[in-house]
């Protein structure tokens, strides 16, 4: 069958590509931009891409097309399928009918960090033999792709609740049906498209209620909006980790060992390259979902030692007169709070945390979330804020951080004061959703310049 997939250079459709590809499909693509990295991804695989939505790249008499969330009624090439009357499909639903129908998924959601904990979750079953397909929003640093189809009987996803697509205004992961899932966090996000957190809880229990009673939810005890979630009806065994829950973890004093412990008792421990305690939550999560694979607690703390992290999830970018850059996806006030609490406690000296900050995401440009933003750079030293094209008031709203932060429309004049402000042993942490238009380049290049 002949796949042609709008929207394709996005991170779950070019993952959905690379899947298709695997299952035997002759695949193409189109997208408003064609970019790299997953345009060169692709492009390895013997994906042929087209730039832009002309309607004329119908001539290639695709037998099917995949229909990205990124596209809407008035893209030229969209109006011709519906106007020709041509099949189409969303990426999850085409998914769930053709790779996932016959897996075991194990699938992890939340606010946070669902990119890192489902990358230590297929790091865990690969460890163990399990030769896992994975389909994540992100690279892990384990693996060479963000997706890659096996014929293991298990697959990992990163369960998103953004919604399908401009005929689906469901979130992607009731598609999914998974057997094992994650609710790692919930709070209120994606403002363009959900107008409160108690309609994006909705969706987390659609997600629930298709979780089979021979499965397993595991579920953070800390939170409240999953307590309500879960109270709400589930018919699923369901493991609670961190709070008074059986399941815990602690830093061990003296070694600073992560420790994971159930009942209060260790069962086991490890000094993980990784660090903050979000990350350490996201690791006793990925062990409990594989222990439900039938991975063994000590197997996966074995496999958990040697996790590399992932591409821009506090992914070290370089040194350069011993100022270390960081790039991160941190775009939501509880992610950069954490984020910056998580390095400040690894200080490799008495130095400073230099913050770089874009508020790029729907929710950050809308403004939904100014009142919580402050709070969440009280760790850093210095913040510097780019502005550009953001509507609302945002030096108002960072006044009380006062003389700590300042604010840039133009990337270079901001790459120019980080650097000028950096000495040796800071740290500078930035964060994006986004490219933030090269300036964790511009930074190091200009450090390695001596500018």
């Amino acid at each position: 069958m002949h796949i042609h997939i709008l929207g394709i250079c996005g991170t779950f459709m070019g993952g959905l590509a690379l899947l298709a590809k695997h299952a035997g499909h002759v695949v193409t693509g189109c997208d408003a931009s064609v970019y790299p990295p997953m345009s060169t991804q692709l492009e390895r695989s013997g994906i042929a891409l087209i730039e832009g939505w002309d309607e004329a790249q119908l001539t290639a008499e695709a037998d099917l097309y995949i229909v990205g969330n990124v596209v809407s009624r008035g893209n030229p090439l969209m109006e011709a399928i519906l106007n020709r009357n041509l099949p189409y499909t969303s990426g999850p639903q085409w998914l769930a009918e053709n790779i996932l129908r016959d897996k075991w998924v194990l699938a992890v959601a939340g606010t946070h960090g669902k990119t890192t904990t489902a990358s230590m979750l297929t790091k865990i079953l690969d460890s163990a033999n399990l030769n896992p397909s994975y389909l994540i929003g992100g690279v892990p640093l384990d693996f060479d792709s963000s997706a890659r189809g096996t014929n293991s009987n298990f697959f990992v996803i990163e369960a998103d609740e953004y919604d399908t697509a401009f005929f689906d205004k469901r979130s992607k992961f009731v598609h999914y049906r998974p057997r094992t899932l994650v609710l790692n966090n919930l709070e209120f996000d994606h403002a363009d498209i959900f107008p409160d957190l108690a309609a994006i809880e909705n969706q987390f229990h659609h997600l629930v209620r298709t979780v089979p009673a021979n499965g397993q939810i595991i579920v953070n005890a800390e939170s409240e909006a999953l307590d309500r979630v879960v109270k709400r009806g589930c018919w699923t065994e369901s493991v609670f980790f961190g709070g008074s829950s059986d399941w815990a973890h602690t830093i061990e004093k003296g070694s600073n060992d992560l420790v994971f412990l159930n009942r209060g008792e260790s069962v086991g421990g490890f000094s993980p390259q990784f660090f903050g305690e979000h990350n350490h939550s996201n690791a006793l999560a990925a062990t409990l979902a594989a222990r439900h694979a039938g991975v063994p607690v000590p197997e996966a703390i074995a496999a958990l030692k040697q996790f590399s992290g992932v591409k821009r999830r506090m992914e070290l970018r370089g040194t350069v007169r011993d100022i270390a850059v960081y790039d991160d996806f941190a775009h939501h006030p509880t992610a950069i709070r954490s984020t910056v609490s998580g390095l400040r406690g690894q200080r490799r000296s008495n130095g400073r945390l230099l913050a770089v900050f874009e508020p790029r995401s729907n929710t950050m440009k809308m403004g939904a979330s100014q009142r919580e933003l402050p709070a969440s750079f009280e760790g850093a030293d210095k913040i510097f804020c780019y502005v550009k094209g953001i509507q609302w008031d945002v030096p108002n709203a960072f006044s009380p951080l006062k003389e700590k932060i300042f604010f840039f429309e133009d990337i270079n004049e901001l790459s120019a004061q980080v650097v000028a402000e950096a000495r040796p042993g800071d740290d500078i942490l930035i964060m994006s959703n986004g490219g933030f238009e090269g300036v964790h380049t511009k930074i190091l290049d200009s450090l390695r310049a001596g500018k």
